[in-house]
């Protein structure tokens, strides 16, 4: 799948958490959601994005997520 589009898809995410008023648990939320739903194909190229790129496009909240829960999504 294209970078591009992974990044859209996680910024669509991110900013339904960001409803949230407590940031961990928004982050925990994001993580959530593309470990539950993400294949693990996804994951591991957004994860490549964001150590390749610095996460270029990321929303702040998606980049803190990735950062927070990587163990989880990796």
């Amino acid at each position: 799948m294209l970078p591009g589009k992974l990044v859209k898809m996680a910024n669509e995410i991110g900013a339904f958490f960001e409803a949230d008023p407590e940031p961990a648990r928004a982050q925990a939320g994001v993580a959530d959601h593309l470990r539950r739903f993400w294949d693990p194909r996804m994951r591991r190229e957004l994860l490549g994005w964001l150590d390749s790129n610095d996460g270029d496009g990321l929303s702040p909240m998606v980049r803190a997520a990735l950062v927070a829960h990587r163990a989880r999504l990796g």
